[in-house]
């Protein structure tokens, strides 16, 4: 397995991770926290819920970006020319027959 395949296995976990962490957030406040207690702040239990799904969005989001970056560097670009083959002008010479075969014709029949 290539490093570029290991990459992209983590940021698409990563990718999921962070979906999930999305989706559990409410953004007027009613998400998982809320669950646990609505707006009263109980004893260690609903302020910091809040607290990690926002810090945890943070950190999976930055995840994400590294693991993007990180993986372009992994690509194997190798070092053969991409260029199309039609662009040779040496090729478009030798592709050209130097006679044509003598069943060819060269009119194009006109029907009356």
């Amino acid at each position: 397995m290539s490093s570029f395949s290991i990459f992209l296995l983590l940021i698409i976990s990563v990718s999921f991770l962070l979906v999930l962490v999305i989706m559990v957030q409410n953004p007027k406040g009613g998400g998982l926290s809320s669950s646990f207690g609505g707006d009263s702040q109980q004893i260690g239990g609903v302020k910091k819920t809040g607290d990690f799904l926002d810090k945890s969005t943070w950190v999976l989001a930055s995840l994400l970006l590294i693991l993007i970056l990180l993986s372009n560097l992994t690509i194997n670009k190798g070092t053969e020319n991409t260029d199309s083959k039609l662009l040779d002008p040496n090729q478009i010479e030798a592709s050209i027959p130097e006679t044509l075969p003598e069943d060819i014709p060269l009119e194009i029949p006109v029907k009356d």
